[in-house]
């Protein structure tokens, strides 16, 4: 399967005053849209055609950088659009919000937590909440790597690299992580990536 570029799931307007159409537009439409077309010409010959984008990605780590970067980023980015949208944050769905409960230590606690990663994560990367072995953790990997390469299942990430923010932030990383976290979050995406991975 070569890889495509997804449509985003609402207008690039549909995020302000959290997400500028701006920051949408260069960010789906030459950021991402790079890593599809990069990642295509570095699959040709590699026996990995044909293979879904996780495959590749995990296939690659380790052996073969350029591409893995590419799968990865392109992966990340499938879900970091679905991850958002209009009016989002708000309450998190029960089972899930249980969980959170349960593992880290309630949601008020979670949200700083999940913050702090995103704030620590030394140059580019994402900050996640993935689940592993049977529990939610919250990480943070540098570039385009994910939890999939951990033995983890992400189903949340935040973008950390400059171009998710630095139009609508400038250097300000953890107002944009706040205002992820509280006003774009699909909740509802989120729960389906965790029924998912919990199965």
């Amino acid at each position: 399967m070569t890889f495509t570029l997804p449509e985003l799931p609402y207008a690039y307007d549909a995020l302000g005053p959290y997400m500028s159409k701006e920051t949408l537009e260069f960010h789906h439409d030459k950021h991402h849209k790079a890593y599809v077309d990069t990642g295509n010409k570095l699959l040709e010959g590699t026996g990995l055609e044909g293979k879904s984008v996780e495959e590749v990605l995990i296939a690659a780590y380790g052996n073969n950088q350029p591409l893995f970067n590419n799968a990865g980023q392109h992966y990340n980015h499938i879900h970091f659009w679905q991850w958002m949208k209009p009016n989002g944050g708000g309450a998190v769905p029960g089972a899930l919000a249980k969980k959170i409960d349960e593992d880290l230590g309630g949601f008020e606690k979670f949200k700083a937590d999940f913050i702090q990663a995103g704030i620590g994560q030394f140059g580019s990367g994402w900050a996640w909440l993935a689940v592993k072995d049977g529990k939610l953790a919250i990480l943070k990997t540098p570039n385009g790597e994910n939890p999939l390469v951990h033995g983890a299942k992400p189903i949340l990430g935040v973008d950390v690299w400059e171009h998710s923010y630095y139009i609508d932030y400038r250097n300000r990383r953890p107002d944009y992580l706040k205002a992820f976290i509280e006003n774009l979050v699909n909740w509802e995406h989120v729960e389906t990536m965790y029924a998912e991975a919990t199965k």
